[in-house]
């Protein structure tokens, strides 16, 4: 992105979201290195590391944990951290150095993290591949008891329709004001029509009350909901999902001014940019359409509001399902990028500057001819209650000319003091960016 196209989505943002928000300019950002213990210094860190973030802010290591994935805060302040490849959640203390300790074993690969108190009880909830469990869970001594199970029998790996085979049996979760638990189940595949008539769907989120009963699908066309966020303030669900690969070109027409008819055609520059991942505001009954349409981002509105082109492979010339039976998508995002975890910061203690939006965690392409992601993006929410443009708000994994990396970031979520936690798996690394003192 040029300097002057920065300056102008910068500026924008402000002008949307209304005041705090980022000043306008290139300015506003700065490449600061990593602050790392000595005692954690294996590699990537053997060498010095630096990320780009808002002027004035700072990066620190405080825990160095393969294969960390989501976060959640604790009521003490705390982080846990889970380890879905170990079966395992982990309590990290930033205010006690890189102390880390396992808070609870054996699980079957979970993921999403969810804390309620209902009853004068705290809970914790677990996204388990094939179940979410819960665990009470004490304020001051951050101890639990016994697992419970909440939601039995979802669908993973086990399932036996599936052979051993689940692209995204990784279960995330989040409870709404409505005192509602909500889980993803994702598909098991890239683009298979049978995981929308499978019992349960597995392209959806689904809705339970917290002891599990009353489950219902709440939503579906819903290939991989990574992230899930209730805006502050409201009842509205926010998800963010991870595109289909390797979509054929479903036009009759020419792609690019080409001069042939590419219809079907498995087209290199086609893919790289289709379809777009998005961030959607989940309603009650609401269809996104995969796998039978994907957004379509070639139109004055961009990646606003899109509307669909049927898919090639499972809905030729909308012959199966039209266009006028889904939920357009609410903002698309750069196809590719693999939003994962995701925080309103809104009600916060972040800074001011960053506090009137939405933080997201772009893991990184892997199929795409130039790397897109490695990051953690910005939405700033403007005055109509809407996502405005998307500014790079920690940047630096990548380096774009090279297209070399070193860390893909999973999840953020904001601390009680103020900061930003980041998870990163590939490195096994947790960061804390903060304004510098």
């Amino acid at each position: 992105m040029t300097k002057k196209l920065f300056s102008q989505v910068l500026g924008l943002a402000l002008v949307l979201s209304g005041p705090p928000a980022f000043a306008a300019g290139p300015a506003a950002f700065e490449t600061v290195p990593v602050q790392v213990a000595d005692s954690m210094r294996h590699p990537p860190f053997n060498r010095e590391r630096q990320l780009r973030v808002p002027a004035g802010f700072g990066v620190q290591v405080v825990a160095r944990i393969p294969k960390a994935r989501f976060l959640m805060v604790t009521p003490k302040g705390d982080l846990l951290v889970s380890l879905p490849a170990y079966g395992k959640i982990v309590l990290v203390a930033p205010a006690q150095g890189d102390r880390v300790q396992v808070l609870i074993n054996g699980l079957r690969r979970p993921q999403g993290m969810a804390f309620t108190t209902t009853k004068g009880a705290t809970y914790l909830y677990v996204g388990e591949s094939s179940e979410v469990c819960r665990f009470r869970f004490d304020p001051e001594t951050q101890a639990v008891s016994a697992k419970e199970t909440v939601v039995a029998d979802l669908p993973d790996s086990s399932t036996p329709e599936l052979g051993g085979a689940y692209g995204h049996e990784l279960k995330n979760l989040n409870i709404g004001p409505d005192h509602k638990l909500y889980v993803d189940v994702a598909s098991a595949t890239n683009a298979s029509p049978a995981d929308a008539s499978s019992d349960p769907v597995r392209c959806a989120i689904y809705q339970y009350d917290l002891d599990g009963a009353h489950g219902r699908l709440f939503a579906r066309g819903i290939r991989n909901a990574e992230g899930l966020g209730f805006l502050p303030g409201t009842n509205q669900l926010w998800a963010v999902v991870n595109g289909r690969d390797n979509l054929r070109y479903p036009l009759r027409q020419s792609w690019q001014n080409s001069g042939t008819n590419d219809y079907g055609k498995r087209l290199v520059s086609y893919i790289d940019d289709h379809p777009p991942d998005a961030l959607i505001h989940v309603r009650e009954g609401s269809n996104f359409g995969w796998p039978f349409a994907n957004p379509n981002p070639d139109t004055p509105s961009g990646l606003n509001g899109m509307p669909f082109d049927p898919d090639y492979e499972n809905n030729p010339d909308w012959q199966k399902v039209p266009e006028t039976a889904l939920t357009r998508i609410d903002k698309g995002i750069q196809a590719h990028s693999a939003p994962l975890g995701m925080a309103f910061l809104q009600g916060t203690n972040v800074p001011e500057v960053i506090r009137n939006g939405l933080a997201v965690a772009y893991h990184g392409s892997w199929d795409r001819s130039r790397k897109t992601g490695y990051k953690v993006a910005y939405f700033p929410w403007t005055q109509e209650g809407r996502p405005g443009p998307q500014v790079d708000l920690v940047s630096g994994w990548l380096d774009e000319a090279t297209e070399d990396y070193w860390g893909r970031p999973v999840d953020v979520k904001p601390g009680k003091d103020g900061a930003l936690y980041i998870t990163d798996d590939d490195s096994g690394t947790v960061y804390r960016v903060a304004r510098k003192p």
